[in-house]
C-alpha cells in the first residue's frame, strides 16, 4: 500500500510578498535597461534603435561576426537583423566583407568610429553601475551575482 503524497508546505505570506517585491523591482530594472539602451543608441547615432545598439555593441565586443550568428544569439528574425546591419553599414558603423574561408558568408566588422562610440557609452554606463554597486560589501555582491545567475537559469 502506498503512502499518501506529502502535503506541500505552506509558503508564508511574507515570502509571497517579498517575491512580489522582487518581481516589481525586476520589472523596474528591465524597464530601466530599455531606457538605457534607447539613450545609448541615440548617443551612437540619431537613427539607431535599441535593437541596433545591442547588435552593434555585440559586434564591437566580438570584433567580427556574421548576421547568422547575431540572429541566433539574439533569437531575432533574420530580416530584422539584416535591416539593422544595413542601417549600421549606411551609418558607417560596420563594414560587411566576404568571409575569407567561405566567400558566400558575409562577416560584419565594426568601424573604428563604432568602437570608439560604443567604448565611450559603455564607460559612462559602467561608471553609473559601479557607483551604485560600490556601496555594497563583497559578500552582498557575490550573493547578488549568484541570485542573478539562478534567475537567468530559471
Amino acid at each position: 500500500m502506498t503512502e499518501p503524497a506529502a502535503e506541500p508546505t505552506a509558503v508564508p505570506a511574507a515570502v509571497d510578498e517579498a517575491i512580489a517585491h522582487v518581481e516589481d523591482q525586476l520589472s523596474f530594472v528591465f524597464g530601466r535597461a530599455r531606457t538605457v539602451w534607447k539613450e545609448a543608441a541615440q548617443q551612437i547615432h540619431p537613427e539607431l534603435n535599441p535593437a541596433g545598439y545591442k547588435l552593434l555593441a555585440t559586434v564591437v565586443r566580438l570584433g567580427s561576426t556574421t548576421a547568422h550568428a547575431l540572429t541566433e544569439l539574439f533569437d531575432m528574425d533574420k530580416s530584422v537583423v539584416s535591416r539593422q546591419v544595413r542601417m549600421l553599414e549606411e551609418a558607417g558603423l560596420v563594414e560587411s566583407r566576404p568571409d575569407e574561408r567561405d566567400g558566400r558568408v558575409r562577416v560584419i566588422i565594426p568601424t573604428p568610429e563604432a568602437v570608439e562610440r560604443i567604448t565611450s557609452v559603455r564607460a559612462r554606463n559602467q561608471s553609473r553601475l559601479h557607483a551604485v554597486l560600490r556601496e555594497h560589501s563583497v559578500e552582498e555582491l557575490e550573493l547578488f551575482a549568484e541570485m542573478l545567475g539562478g534567475l537567468a537559469e530559471a
